[in-house]
This record gives structure tokens, C-alpha cells and sequence, in this order.
């Protein structure tokens, strides 16, 4: 039978030896997150930082980009100074552009011949401040409406000087005020996989009328397509969404060939 001094040295060998358990634990150097958001407020602040920085880019790359509105060939439905959300997922599950899209696109090899070089490291910083809406666009970036899609027949113009397509003029009422919907005669049937796309003002835009003679013809590969403009996101006084214009909805399909009178 124990004595009551007995079972006091036990329980005071029993404390002592989880006390140096729990120390031992304590002392074993952290792992993973915990290892991570250790030490300093400043610490804890920098990581916090750092993964909203990875955050938002990753954002930005796959599900919405801000963009910034660089010139005035969109207005009055952008502004220089604009930053617009472009849907990236707007095409992803087999939907494509419809005219009247408003579209942000990489045009290499349609509206650029030739891809710019430029300092690599330069290239990298411009384009993380781009894609969160803090710098300009790439050079090889733009962003316009598509007016045709592949096998429509767009030309310019009828006796009302306005565009048509598969033979129905189409009233622009988004064009910049004054301007005419071309100076530019053309007339043409976009390939299938290809989008006809001009800028909003008009006579302040370098759009698919202006590389005619140039390989593709003016016109832009679908794939091409980084995403939709869907929102006006800054300033706020023009927080607003982009709707597809009703006037499209008028026009035919495409005949055969893109014949049309």
C-alpha cells in the first residue's frame, strides 16, 4: 500500500516529465504556414501582402482583367483613362464573339505584323502594372467592337452612309457624335474563325479597315480573343455595364459564300 508521501513524489514526477514534454514541443522549430506568418507584425504584414499581390493576378489572368482605356477610339463608350473589366471567361465554354462585342484582343499577327521587343525585365513590370489596371496595355493590345463574324458580308456604304451587314444597314447609335460610320469604303466577307472590328470614334481609330492590304485582311483570329469588355469599373462616376447593341440583332445570317446584295 502507497504512502501519501509516495504518491506526492509521483505526481510530481508525472508534472515535471510533461512540463518537459510540453517544452520540447514548443521548441521544435514551426513548419509550413505557421513557420511562415512567424516572427514580426512586419512579417505577418508582408506575407498578407504577398498573397493578395498572387491573388489578384491570378485573378486577373483567368477570370477578370482591368484594363486601361489608353486612346479615345472607343469614345464616348470608353474614355482615355478608363479601366474596363474584361470578362475572360466569356468565351471559355464555347460561346464566341457576336457583333457587337465589345473585345480586348492580342493583335499579333493581324493589326501588329511584328511582335515589338523590348527589355525583358521592363516587359515583366509593365505587364503585372497592366494587369491590374496601373499601366498601359501591351503595344500589341487593343480593344474594339466586332461589326462581323466569320461569313458575314460587311461593306461600307449604303446610300444613308451607313455600314451593312448581310445586306442590313445597321444604325450605330454608339458612334462618337459626328462622325461617320467610315470615310473609308470597303467591302468584304470575313473567314470563318476571323471577327471585322472597328473602334467606336470612328475617325480616331485603327481598326480592320486600316490593314486591308495587309496579311489577314484586316480581320482578327478568334483565338485571339483575351476576353470581353463587360464593365466600367474607374472612375466611379461611370460605373456601368457594356451591352451588346440592339441594332445587330437585325441582321441575317450570313447566306452561303456571304452573298448578299
Amino acid at each position: 500500500m502507497e504512502t501519501d508521501a509516495q504518491l506526492a513524489e509521483r505526481d510530481r514526477s508525472s508534472r515535471s516529465h510533461e512540463g518537459q514534454e510540453e517544452r520540447s514541443r514548443s521548441s521544435r522549430p514551426r513548419r509550413g504556414l505557421g513557420r511562415l506568418i512567424g516572427g514580426g507584425p512586419w512579417r505577418r504584414v508582408g506575407v498578407l501582402v504577398a498573397v493578395c499581390v498572387v491573388f489578384v493576378l491570378l485573378l486577373s489572368a483567368f477570370v477578370v482583367q482591368p484594363f486601361l482605356i489608353p486612346s479615345g477610339s472607343m469614345e464616348n463608350t470608353f474614355r482615355p483613362g478608363d479601366r474596363v473589366l474584361v470578362n475572360k471567361l466569356a468565351y471559355r465554354f464555347g460561346d464566341t464573339p457576336r457583333r457587337g462585342d465589345v473585345i480586348v484582343f492580342d493583335g499579333t499577327g493581324s493589326f501588329v505584323q511584328k511582335e515589338p521587343s523590348q527589355n525583358p525585365v521592363v516587359a515583366l513590370v509593365r505587364g503585372a502594372a497592366a494587369a491590374v489596371g496601373l499601366a498601359e496595355p501591351a503595344e500589341t493590345d487593343y480593344i474594339k467592337r466586332v461589326v462581323g463574324v466569320g461569313g458575314d458580308r460587311v461593306r461600307c456604304c449604303d446610300k444613308r452612309g451607313r455600314i451593312e451587314v448581310n445586306g442590313k444597314p445597321v444604325d450605330e447609335d454608339y458612334l462618337f457624335p459626328g462622325d461617320a460610320p467610315s470615310q473609308v469604303p470597303f467591302d468584304i466577307v470575313v473567314p470563318e474563325g476571323k471577327l471585322w472590328v472597328m473602334g467606336d470614334h470612328r475617325s480616331d481609330s485603327r481598326d480592320s479597315r486600316d490593314h486591308l492590304g495587309e496579311p489577314g485582311g484586316g480581320t482578327v483570329p478568334v483565338d485571339k480573343v483575351i476576353g470581353r469588355a463587360d464593365w466600367i469599373g474607374w472612375p466611379v462616376g461611370r460605373w456601368s455595364g457594356v451591352h451588346r447593341p440592339a441594332a445587330f440583332g437585325r441582321v441575317p445570317d450570313p447566306a452561303p459564300g456571304g452573298a448578299h446584295g
